[in-house]
């Protein structure tokens, strides 16, 4: 087994385990570097990125998209849209679960049904439009939906839908994330929290031909530094996060290869509105504020400083290059001024204190001391509560923040990226936030296949949250990632995902 370069207590900051076991034949065992750690391994109650590139390889969704954003098989080979409200799935033939277990359209149905009902679930909100499941016969799915919907089938491209055996699933119970069972290339061996996750390749798996590694290794790096020495080093093949200030280091590397490419997500603060006892005070409760902290940051010059202008300043929960990018909303600029007046206006006490939380990795917490410094020229004292990332999830899902610093990886369609955070229904919607005007213009647009119509409930929401700010949009990442020059058949897929089929090392 490969040394893993972890972060140390000696000056240098990293060091070198001293007995090396011995490195398996090339081309069995992949390694992949994470930024941080997952939260859990059930794709009915995970939130994380990371965890969603360890599904990667564990679990097969009913449809997945590539790298145009396209709709392409896999679990299902095809649909049909009976009606506007009718979704028909055909279920590919002959594929079994890790555990023997014949995936069927019984188990679709009770999949799908867990993602809607199993307390805690975070899918329950992407698949709510769901009125009902029938099982046409074991290779075909019905789904009725309560009203049309232009996303819907975009939604089962990702975590809503993984299907899990049922037999597997009940028996495990609450305990189903300690040793997962689903469909992927990969089964599930171990899972050292903060350390790693290891899976082994599954020989039923229905495209095999695809994979070329008996096991997978997902390890958890939180330091960037540690991650490019790990990479330069041949420790790990793959970094799934390489720092744009650490780019260039990648690129002059021979040994190496750096893929740079459009994401679809956002990273902002999520501020508490209306989530528990933390929202009572002058940032939670007066838009004011949250808008003078808004106008206090100078986005351009944070991307800069940070992430070496890689990244684009935003106000918005998706890029530029989504179809859904309202252009007429933009940034705005710096205004110190406009902020005191904003705070003075509010009529609360200067400084006005904000507990920022802020997960521990060192691009996040430089983020975090940029905007305390802007901040604090405009009268607002922001002091900032580091954590690590799984963490600070619970923190920020049982409401105990103020404000909170968070990205979202994002979705093909901008659903994905709004209703589950922005309606006061939604599973994702941690800040407690609630506006009939925009629970309106989300169903609206939920309810719609035209896409001009669903823009347009769109850009008429975009203002609404610019002055509400349940979150404080900031910027848009890109997908920046470290490879080894052995390593073929990687696709960059927008959604940042790890797709292990067609992944090989070159001898």
């Amino acid at each position: 087994m490969r040394p893993i370069l972890q972060a140390g207590v000696c000056a240098l900051g990293v060091t070198l385990a001293a007995t090396a076991a011995p490195a398996p034949a090339a081309a069995q065992t992949l390694r992949i570097a994470l930024r941080q750690d997952l939260d859990v391994l059930d794709p009915t109650l995970a939130t994380t990125y990371v965890g969603r590139i360890v599904f990667a390889g564990l679990c097969d969704k009913l449809f997945d998209i590539d790298e145009k954003l396209q709709i392409v098989p896999q679990l299902a080979t095809g649909y049909e849209w009976a009606d506007d409200k009718t979704l028909v799935l055909k279920i590919r033939p002959g594929v079994t679960f890790q555990n023997g277990e014949t995936l069927d359209a019984a188990a679709v149905k009770y999949s799908l049904e867990r993602h809607l009902t199993m307390p805690g679930s975070f899918r329950r909100s992407e698949l709510s439009a769901i009125d009902h499941i029938d099982v046409v016969d074991p290779a075909t799915v019905k789904i009725t939906l309560k009203q049309p919907s232009g996303a819907f089938l975009s939604q089962l491209t990702d975590r809503a839908g993984m299907i899990l055996p049922p037999k597997a699933t009940e028996a495990a119970g609450k305990d189903f994330a300690r040793a997962p069972v689903c469909s992927g290339p990969f089964r599930f061996v171990e899972r050292v929290p903060q350390d790693h996750v290891m899976l082994e390749k599954y020989p039923g798996y229905w495209n095999a031909k695809a994979i070329h590694f008996d096991k997978v290794v997902y390890q958890v790096l939180t330091e960037s530094s540690v991650r490019l020495a790990n990479l330069k080093t041949g420790t790990v093949d793959i970094v799934e996060y390489v720092l744009p200030t650490d780019a260039p280091a990648v690129k002059a590397d021979p040994k190496l290869r750096l893929a740079v490419f459009d994401g679809l997500g956002y990273f902002g603060i999520t501020n508490n509105v209306g989530n528990g006892p933390r929202a009572d005070n002058p940032y939670g409760k007066n838009a004011a504020v949250r808008q003078a902290l808004d106008l206090a940051i100078d986005r351009k010059a944070l991307v800069g400083v940070v992430f070496a202008d890689m990244y684009a300043p935003t106000v918005q929960a998706v890029p530029e290059s989504s179809p859904f990018y309202d252009a007429a909303i933009k940034p705005p600029e710096r205004n110190v001024e406009k902020a005191k007046a904003l705070l003075k206006q509010a009529g609360v006490t200067l400084p006005v204190k904000l507990d920022l939380l802020a997960f521990n990795n060192p691009d996040i917490l430089q983020a975090a001391e940029v905007i305390q410094s802007m901040a604090a020229e405009a009268g607002i004292e922001v002091k900032i509560q580091a954590m690590e990332f799984a963490s600070s999830l619970q923190t920020s899902q049982r409401g105990d923040y103020q404000a909170y610093m968070i990205g979202w990886s994002g979705r093909a369609d901008i659903e994905g990226n709004t209703y589950a955070f922005l309606h006061s229904g939604g599973s994702n919607n941690s800040s407690g936030y609630g506006n009939p005007a925009v629970d309106k213009l989300l169903d609206q647009a939920r309810g719609s296949v035209d896409l001009a119509k669903r823009k347009a409930s769109y850009d008429q929401m975009w203002p609404i949250l610019r002055q509400d700010l349940p979150i404080t949009y900031l910027w848009s990442p890109r997908n920046i990632m470290g490879l080894s020059a052995k390593v073929t058949g990687f696709r960059p897929v927008p959604d940042g995902m790890i797709r292990l089929q067609g992944l090989a090392l070159a001898q």
